[in-house]
């Protein structure tokens, strides 16, 4: 496992600290957007753009850092 994570790493040209920030920016986005969506379901007209919105600014935000590497 940890000859795979350097490897990742090193793929993603990364730091550790640089992977694990990013990783828990996305993590928290997404259980944000979950959130969002959950209560969407129930009161459809609460948060009608949110979760849709924080989906396609990390698609945005995953290859703009593809594109860097």
């Amino acid at each position: 496992m940890i000859n795979s994570s350097k490897k990742h790493l090193e793929n993603a040209r990364e730091s550790y600290f640089e992977h694990m920030f990013f990783a828990l920016k996305i993590s928290i986005n997404l259980i944000l957007g979950g959130f969002m969506a959950l209560i969407h379901s129930i009161v459809p007209g609460i948060f009608t753009k949110n979760a849709s919105t924080i989906i396609l600014n990390l698609s945005d935000q995953i290859k703009e850092r593809k594109k860097e590497r």
